[in-house]
């Protein structure tokens, strides 16, 4: 017996350099996962932002023209009108003349694309009549957190509203493809200059802002909703998404005769304005931009269209671009033109490791270098092609990560048929002339489920011969429900790759059904190619008995199950506001005493934040005791994400919650945490159409500065909660 079982070990071992037949199915699937991952991980870690962003221009440049856009007129500050007004800033008295002359046309808007922060005489004064006279004038400001790097706008339109700022968003290789619409400074909103400008122009079509029905958080106008750019949205990753942006769709504007070559709007100098060499109708009914195009100012940026792969980069002065995101917002709000959409990124996932599974199939299934060739190309046309036109309709689609995974797929899986065809050549001799001297069945199986090699100890316990098992699988020989137990251990070891042993019905062919132990592994050859040997035992005996104990254990386990379930369950109840699922009192009085003994070990800080409700019952009398449960929902929400893991928000009863804040630094922290949850509270919830507004007043005290037991903490804290509903309501007070 032990010589026999030596035996076995070493033929065992010898199986491992068998050959077994392709199976192309799991080849492509894991050639086409291996790339994709890898693709997917350079573009996470952002190393094809650069490639995708060309790839981006390069579907700008390749969109065909679009009507020119007869709704924009720039009246541009050009090195003639420079030297005409003799300084750079252009005296006020110019801007106020060209401001009047453009009124008396009866333009729908005017846009002054140049900063007026100062006076700059002579003829300021002109220039604030001007800016009271023309209630369709919006100005701009340049926002900054850092008041040393802002501009300010000037001051008559500011004091009327009258203003948008003109900051960019540049990507990291100096282009602009975001246009911002809002922004907030100091817990105020701003518009942008050109959305400014664009609802001015809409107004008179009768479009007003709304919120988007499909996310409040969008802004609707007309037919368009502008979807809020997200950090990781298309070719992006963790890209700064501060203030409302979208990705511009820039219009590819046509040209007439009256367009200054290079770009598609209309363009008079203010030299020409203050000759009165423009046409009336170029202006009336119109939105007029008035910004700098003079190349010693330097006011220029670079935008999809500004550079082509061959060629010089040509950039659009800033005026221009404030125009080409008007008409951005215009045609999207009247015409409903497309604004840039993007996939989610598990569908962008999808997307590219589709591509990767076609390359590694169209390579591996198409035979013939010259139609595997063409074939090639075809996908490539039918990829490229598909970006391109989703990117007509405003889809941006990943194109460039699906031809690498797609180019890559192809080049692996040429290399691995090339490499397993050699191997192919190993002989199945060897293994037949070795595995028959091995006195426990043994078979060896492919992809295909399909036995290749049987010893004679299996067609024994069968009870067939090896020449009508050969390339036949389980389902020809055994029970539908047998065959599939051994396909579904087979898929195991082929899917994980690991050895897998376990109990399994066998009938053979005179019907006696035995209960045997099959160990299955998977072994690779020096070409990579995977095969299953399966070794097994006879174990009926044994099993009848291992059964029978196996049903007490799990009785006796299930019953263990069930009690554990229905005392967490208790627990939970006893512990939690069935509400909010907030800690209750009791919780709250645990946590709070163990918050205690900690910090007097541990020499630390603890704060106590006494809540009560501003209003709240005004809500439920208003409203509804429904609507005044679901404002507790949300209030309780609220308060949960205003505060750190560490610290516990509880639920004593009706509107009344405790904070208990672990481990403070210094008591200081305990106010600003107050105010956070103020600044939350205090922000509007909407239920079933109610308009709520409520606040809260809040008592702070804190261990051990204000006491060492528990019950005065609190005492102390409901006091100082007491006194700060006293003083006016929605404010803090430390006891």
């Amino acid at each position: 017996m032990g010589i026999s079982k030596q035996l076995s070990q070493r033929l065992v071992k010898l199986l491992f350099a068998l050959q077994q037949p392709i199976n192309q199915g799991r080849r492509e699937l894991f050639t086409a996962s291996g790339v994709a991952a890898c693709i997917l991980l350079l573009r996470y870690f952002g190393f094809m932002q650069f490639l995708e962003w060309a790839a981006l221009d390069y579907l700008f440049h390749l969109r065909p023209q679009e009507p020119p856009e007869e709704r924009i007129t720039i009246v541009t500050i050009d090195e003639a009108s420079l030297h005409q007004a003799g300084s750079w800033p252009i005296p006020d008295r110019y801007i106020a003349e060209v401001l009047q002359k453009l009124k008396d046309n009866q333009p729908r808007a005017i846009g002054l694309d140049i900063y007026r922060n100062l006076p700059v005489e002579p003829g300021h004064q002109d220039l604030v009549n001007a800016y009271k006279s023309i209630p369709n004038l919006v100005g701009i400001e340049l926002l900054s957190n850092n008041k040393n790097t802002s501009v300010a706008p000037p001051s008559w339109l500011y004091q009327t509203r009258r203003v948008g700022f003109n900051n960019l968003v540049y990507d990291a290789d100096g282009k602009v493809r975001r246009s911002l619409l809002y922004w907030h400074i100091n817990h105020q909103a701003h518009e942008s200059f050109a959305l400014k400008v664009a609802l001015l122009y809409l107004k008179s079509e009768g479009i007003t802002p709304k919120k988007a029905k499909s996310n409040s958080e969008y802004l609707q106008l007309g037919q368009a909703e502008f979807r809020r750019f997200q950090p990781d949205d298309g070719s992006y990753v963790r890209a700064d998404n501060r203030g409302y942006q979208i990705l511009s769709n820039f219009p590819k504007v046509g040209r007439t005769n009256s367009f200054v070559e290079g770009y598609g709007f209309r363009k008079v100098s203010m030299q020409d304005v203050l000759n009165n060499q423009v046409p009336p109708s170029w202006i009336k009914n119109r939105i007029v931009l008035i910004g700098s195009t003079a190349t010693s100012l330097q006011d220029f940026a670079l935008i999809p269209y500004s550079s082509r792969l061959i060629g010089t980069v040509k950039p659009v002065a800033g005026v221009e671009l404030q125009a080409y995101f008007i008409s951005e917002i215009i045609s999207a709000a009247l015409q409903g033109r497309p604004l840039f959409k993007v996939w989610s990124d598990p569908i962008e996932w999808l997307w590219i490791c589709v591509w990767a599974y076609v390359g590694a199939v169209v390579t591996r299934r198409i035979q013939g270098p010259r139609l595997s060739f063409f074939s090639i190309l075809l996908f490539y046309f039918v990829l490229c092609g598909s970006a391109y036109l989703a990117f007509l309709f405003g889809w941006l689609i990943p194109v460039v990560p699906a031809l690498l995974t797609f180019s890559s797929s192809a080049i692996a899986i040429t290399y691995q048929v090339a490499h397993r065809q050699e191997e192919l050549k190993r002989s199945k001799e060897f293994l037949h002339e070795l595995i028959n001297k091995i006195p426990d069945p043994i078979f060896v199986k492919n992809k295909k489920h399909q036995w290749i090699v049987l010893n004679e100890a299996y067609c024994q316990f069968i009870g067939y011969p090896e020449d009508v098992l050969i390339e036949k699988s389980d389902y020809d020989f055994f029970p539908e429900h047998e065959a599939d137990a051994f396909h579904a251990s087979d898929d195991l070891v082929f899917q994980t790759q690991q050895p897998y042993e376990n109990e399994e019905d066998f009938t053979d062919a005179r019907g006696i059904t035995h209960v045997i132990a099959t160990k299955r592994s998977l072994h690779k050859d020096a070409g990579g190619n995977f095969f299953l040997v399966g070794v097994i035992r006879d174990i009926t005996t044994r099993k009848r008995m291992e059964d029978e104990l196996r049903q007490a254990a799990a009785d006796l386990s299930r019953m263990n199950k069930q009690l554990k379930v229905k005392e967490d369950h208790l627990r939970y109840l006893a512990y939690h506001d069935p509400l909010t699922g907030l800690p209750n009192r009791k919780f709250f009085t645990e946590q709070f005493q163990e918050s205690l003994l900690w910090a007097q070990e541990n020499n630390s800080l603890i704060g106590l934040l006494f809540i009560d409700l501003d209003g709240f019952k005004q809500v439920n009398d208003n409203c509804g005791h429904e609507i005044g449960d679901r404002l507790l929902i949300t209030i309780a929400r609220r308060l949960t994400h205003c505060l750190r893991n560490s610290d516990t928000v509880s639920r004593l009863g009706g509107d009344e919650f405790t904070v208990i804040l672990r481990a403070i630094p210094k008591v200081q922290v305990a106010a600003t945490v107050a105010e956070k949850i103020l600044a939350t509270l205090t922000e509007v919830i909407v239920l079933e159409g109610h308009i709520i507004n409520i606040s809260a007043s809040i008592g702070i005290s804190v261990y051990p500065s204000n006491s060492q037991d528990s019950e005065a903490l609190i005492k102390l804290a409901d006091d100082a909660m007491y006194r700060a509903k006293h003083l006016g309501k929605n404010r803090y007070e430390f006891a």
